[in-house]
């Protein structure tokens, strides 16, 4: 089967690791062919260009800046996006009929490109959910609700939602939400299609563990709280900065690791508050980072107490695959946190609650963490592997 992959994510391998990668190589190892469309922005100076690598195709397609830039570059950048992605498909894939258009949220402006394919080669067309837009920029207010340009992302939004013929959502309360708010849609051609990846095996001893620690200048004879990946709006870092400053732990230390829109507050912030108990990283490698979170102790995910679209970011899976207890602070509308609880992988609370984010970061740095570890090997494997997406997927076109 021939296979387009439609994203906004930079994928220069298959053999990276991550959620689209991690689904990709399943697709490539099963002995399907696999071509990807991923953006390459102006700010490295690379031209449009195809090639075969790892055993699968990569269309790189020139694009505006549109990660980790500015909100208008950044809009202009998605709208266009869909017209890039069509003349680079018609000159580079001319030849190559597609049985499948897989595609990702964000962005919503694919609807071109895939009413395309579907009409040139009868593809069947699945969307993995992974944002709500653009009622998440509602939510936080980088749009404005009924405004021009919300209006006209709405508008793309049903679109993409049309012409999908599945949509595959990150969790129940994401498939509710969907039809809720979308009642014109077939309840058949929506299900839970999570996040999922490839899991690998990192075991280090504890001297190992304590070595790693000292390379970073983090406490050994602390429990390490850490927070992993971008530090944008949408991850609530206000309530994050008033949790280390408002934990009297002495046993707890908090560790950020990131990057973001929103990484220069936080820095400065660090450098005015000097807190004795955290430290603040810029991104590191994964393979640094994924040391690093090994020898620590409890995850966290913050997420903005404005949202009213169930959010469910993949770090969970980063923090499963390390076995490590996870303390969620976010808005009442994800079930992230009801399904770490219900797992027994760790406590939730909502995003703003100071006295309930200091009683479960108690709780959890008093407590022995052996059972929690044990039901997070569990979940991952019950329901986060990427074999579930693959054969939820294959079922879709058998």
């Amino acid at each position: 089967m021939n296979v387009l992959f439609l994203t906004l994510v930079e994928i220069d391998s298959v053999e990276d690791r991550g959620i689209y990668q991690d689904l990709l190589r399943k697709f490539r190892n099963e002995g399907h062919n696999v071509t990807i469309v991923t953006p390459v922005e102006r700010r490295k100076g690379i031209s449009t260009n195809y090639k075969v690598k790892d055993g699968v195709s990569i269309l790189q397609v020139k694009t505006l800046n549109i990660q980790k830039a500015h909100i208008i570059e950044k809009g202009i950048g998605t709208l266009a996006i869909e017209y890039q992605y069509l003349l680079a498909i018609k000159k580079y894939a001319s030849d190559k009929k597609f049985d499948l258009v897989l595609y990702s949220t964000p962005p919503i402006t694919f609807a071109k490109v895939i009413s395309y394919i579907k009409k040139r080669d009868h593809a069947y067309s699945y969307l993995l959910l992974k944002d709500i837009f653009p009622q998440n920029a509602v939510d936080i207010g980088m749009l404005k609700e009924k405004g021009f340009l919300h209006r006209q992302f709405l508008n793309k939004e049903k679109k993409l939602y049309q012409i999908s013929d599945t949509i595959g959502c990150m969790s129940p309360a994401n498939a509710e939400f969907i039809l809720r708010h979308n009642p014109e849609i077939n309840s058949q051609k929506v299900e839970v299609n999570p996040n999922t990846i490839e899991p690998i095996e990192i075991n280090y001893t504890d001297e190992e563990k304590k070595s790693i620690r000292q390379q970073y200048q983090i406490p050994i004879d602390k429990r390490v709280l850490v927070y992993g990946g971008n530090l944008g709006k949408p991850q609530g870092v206000d309530f994050l900065l008033e949790t280390i400053a408002g934990t009297k732990n002495e046993n707890a230390f908090f560790l950020i690791v990131g990057n973001g829109t929103e990484f220069p507050k936080i820095k400065q912030w660090f450098e005015t508050n000097n807190p004795p108990n955290a430290k603040l990283l810029q991104s590191l490698p994964k393979e640094d980072y994924d040391k690093l979170l090994a020898s620590s102790d409890i995850g966290l995910i913050f997420l903005d107490e404005n949202f009213l679209i169930p959010n469910f970011p993949s770090r969970l899976l980063s923090y499963l695959e390390m076995q490590k207890p996870v303390i969620t602070a976010t808005d009442p509308n994800t079930d992230i946190g009801d399904i770490v609880e219900k797992n027994g992988c760790g406590l939730k609370v909502l995003a703003g609650d100071i006295h309930a984010m200091n009683k479960a970061v108690d709780t959890l740095v008093s407590e022995n963490l052996k059972t929690f570890q044990e039901n997070c090997i569990s979940l991952l494997h019950n329901e986060y592997l990427v074999d579930k997406s693959y054969q939820l997927i294959i079922k879709r076109i058998l």
